[in-house]
């Protein structure tokens, strides 16, 4: 029992050693931080008078003159004439009017009354007198016959002295049908075809018959085979399209001719 007290006591006894050593050390950081934050604030107030008397004027930028804003320029008012009915005189050079009604759109004229019916006077602007009648000159309204007070109800007549030429008479396309003995008596240039190749190895032989239309200068314009083997036509077409003729002259006027050329493939 004795010893559990003693044991005690010393535990209680390191406990406050403990506890005292603990505060001094917070005490003594505390004093050392309070002590650097005071010489810490010195410091920078010194840095501070420093820089203001070293401050140097590196670029300078003139003050900004304030513009005055320019008027803004009065835009004209735009005024739309109104079309006018009056009759045209060709005879006047200003507007009559019997009284003087400006238009509608004229925001510096104020009508006399207020009305739900337009005037029947037609409106008008600038210079004009007034008269009996409500007339327009050419220049203010146009030339429009048929509102024109002074001009002819008959539209004008224009006489035609010379007389038109006659329109060239069409020469009709002719084509002569001829004979094929006719048609070879014709020839200038008739080139024999050559013997195809194929045709010889299989011994193939007999007559083509082209039928070809001739020019007026006597130039074949188109072949067409009419009959044949078809590994001579081929052959015989080409040979039809080289050939030349003389023109066919029919009633003094030259036409196109027509007829069929008989071409005899036969192996030597």
């Amino acid at each position: 029992m004795f010893t559990n007290l003693i044991e005690s006591q010393s535990h209680r006894r390191e406990f406050k050693r403990r506890s005292s050593f603990f505060l001094i050390t917070v005490a003594g950081y505390a004093v050392i931080l309070f002590g650097a934050g005071i010489a810490s604030i010195y410091a920078y107030d010194a840095q501070l008078e420093m820089q203001n008397s070293g401050l140097e004027l590196l670029s300078w930028v003139p003050p900004v003159t304030p513009v005055a804003p320019k008027p803004i320029a009065d835009h004209p008012i735009i005024r739309r004439n109104t079309p006018s009915n009056a009759p045209i005189d060709r005879n006047i050079n200003v507007p009559v009017r019997t009284q003087g009604v400006t238009s509608t759109n004229d925001p510096t004229k104020v009508p006399d009354r207020v009305g739900t019916q337009a005037s029947p006077i037609p409106p008008v602007s600038g210079h004009f007198q007034i008269g009996t009648q409500n007339l327009d000159p050419p220049t203010a309204a146009g030339d429009d016959s048929g509102n024109c007070a002074g001009c002819s109800s008959k539209p004008p007549t224009v006489a035609i002295t010379e007389k038109p030429p006659e329109p060239r008479p069409v020469k009709p396309p002719t084509t002569e049908k001829v004979p094929s003995h006719v048609l070879v008596s014709k020839a200038i240039s008739l080139p024999q075809p050559p013997y195809p190749i194929m045709a010889k190895q299989t011994r193939t032989q007999g007559a083509v018959n082209v039928q070809i239309l001739v020019s007026e200068e006597g130039k074949v314009l188109s072949a067409q085979v009419v009959s044949g083997n078809p590994m001579l036509s081929t052959a015989a077409k080409d040979a039809a399209m080289r050939a030349r003729f003389t023109p066919t002259i029919l009633n003094g006027q030259a036409v196109k001719i027509q007829g069929v050329i008989t071409y005899n493939f036969v192996l030597q």
